[in-house]
């Protein structure tokens, strides 16, 4: 199974309440159906993947490439599981732009009432934002989040940026089951028919590692920092350089470095919970660091293709058949799974009935 990113054109507007409410309905039952048979860790793992979800989408009646399917797919599950919540052992919380502010509230109000360990979701929450937000500088600022969690505490991210430039519209899925370092490509297959050919800074490349090192050594020791960054006059970028010397301002750097002196820097994590570390400072960092120690950071667009099997032409490339083969085979499994008797079948379709004669 595939997790990571996909890039989707921007559309205006808002689901009309007729078929949000039906979204409401729908996705209850499926909720219901998946976590009754499979429980609530296959249903993180199905959100967390970025065609299940997209499919979702499809299925409550969105377009396949329409952005809005995100904010109102993960609106409408929010609303589904408002009072089987509890049932279920399935919560969610956060959402589009000022309820995902609420994120923390919202997971502190569901800790009180199950017991779940909210201090160690918000900061799953508050981590997670900080990666795609800062560590990663793809030119998509977050304006949606939405942290989906059960009551062993596993949890699963959908969050969304925004590049009004390109009008598109990127997201990224998250899946603590398959989370091994939240700052070393934590999406797993990163899927996107949009790849673009670099962008700002990508710490969570494995060729940023040495620049992260750099990076801690230099809030490890702040005093003899400050005095190098004093050393630093002229900034000589060399042409391949992507970070400006315009973006660089060594007062906030500065103030960076004298915040890290209340911290303990033990790994990236710690850096990028220093107060008032943003995206231009932590690339300020970056630059620093690679001008005293020669670490260069990476500046790849984590994407790749992963929508399609290929194509019998070669576009955009040859069919792969094991791959081809292995997806048949995990449909037939799944159809398989899904067989139910006719007693089960009958109660089913009863309760589904009475979900739509609601409508």
């Amino acid at each position: 199974m595939r997790k990571g990113i996909a890039n989707l054109p921007l559309h205006y507007g808002k689901a009309p309440p007729w078929l949000f409410n039906r979204m409401v309905l729908l996705s209850r039952s499926i909720v219901e159906v998946i976590v009754s048979e499979f429980g609530t860790k296959v249903f993180l793992e199905r959100i967390s993947d970025p065609v299940w979800f997209q499919s979702l989408g499809c299925v409550m009646g969105f377009d396949w490439h329409s952005s809005g399917l995100t904010t109102t797919v993960c609106g409408a599950l929010k609303e589904a599981l408002r009072e089987s919540c509890y049932d279920l052992g399935l919560f969610v919380a956060g959402g589009k732009g000022k309820k995902a502010i609420e994120t923390p509230k919202e997971i502190e109000e569901t800790g009180e009432k199950t017991g779940v360990d909210a201090e160690r979701l918000k900061e799953v929450s508050r981590l997670v934002a900080k990666v795609d937000n800062t560590a990663l500088q793809d030119g998509y600022q977050l304006y949606h989040h939405v942290i989906f969690f059960d009551r062993e505490g596993r949890w699963s991210v959908v969050q969304q940026g925004m590049n009004d430039k390109l009008r598109y519209a990127r997201r990224y899925h998250w899946f603590s089951e398959e989370v091994k370092d939240f700052t070393q490509e934590p999406h797993t297959g990163i899927s996107s028919p949009v790849k673009h050919e670099r962008i700002l800074i990508n710490m969570t490349d494995r060729e940023s590692e040495g620049s992260k090192d750099a990076i801690i050594t230099l809030l490890r020791d702040p005093f003899s920092t400050l005095g190098e960054i004093k050393k630093i006059k002229t900034l000589n970028l060399p042409d391949r350089h992507y970070i400006k010397a315009s973006d660089i301002k060594m007062g906030n750097v500065e103030k960076i470095v004298k915040a890290s002196l209340e911290k303990e820097i033990k790994d990236f994590k710690d850096v990028l919970s220093i107060p008032g570390l943003g995206p231009k400072s932590l690339r300020a960092l970056a630059l620093v660091a690679e001008i005293i120690f020669g670490a260069e950071p990476s500046f790849k667009d984590p994407v790749r293709y992963t929508f399609a099997h290929g194509g019998k032409d070669g576009h955009p490339y040859p069919v792969n058949r094991a791959v081809y083969d292995g997806t048949v085979e995990s449909l037939k499994k799944a159809i398989e799974k899904a067989k139910v008797g006719e007693r089960e079948k009958i109660e089913a379709i009863k309760r589904l009935a009475k979900v739509f004669q609601g409508i």
